[in-house]
């Protein structure tokens, strides 16, 4: 079993930076994939980036890449997602996933998943 808890969300104004952390604790957590989805108000949950147990794989939905860096410390099990000039349509609830299987996009490679943090990016 793998617990996730999300954490570093907030209210910021467009153009401005939050830095989201990830806390993994459990069985084999230091070597499941992790990644990070979102979900809007009245949207469905997508994809935002991934990155392998090693650290040495990532990868960014279109949306996000070039403004959102995806980075992991093994030695803290920590998965942190660095989000640079946020826009307005980034407002969403994030997730943090963990896998053992590396699908990065799809949602149903991850066998678990955190709480949730809420991110609004006011314009």
């Amino acid at each position: 079993q793998v617990q996730l808890e999300e954490s570093g969300g907030g209210l910021v104004q467009a153009g401005g930076s939050l830095r989201l952390s990830c806390a993994a604790s459990g069985r084999t957590c230091s070597s499941s994939h992790m990644a990070w989805f979102r979900q809007a108000p009245g949207k469905e949950r997508e994809f935002v980036a991934a990155i392998r147990w090693s650290g040495d794989g990532k990868y960014y939905a279109d949306s996000v890449k070039g403004r959102f860096t995806i980075s992991r410390d093994n030695a803290e099990i920590t998965v942190f997602l660095q989000m640079n000039s946020l826009k307005p349509e980034d407002t969403a609830v994030y997730y943090c996933a963990a896998g053992a299987i590396y699908l990065p996009t799809q949602s149903s490679a991850y066998e678990y998943w955190g709480q949730g943090t809420q991110v609004t990016v006011s314009s």
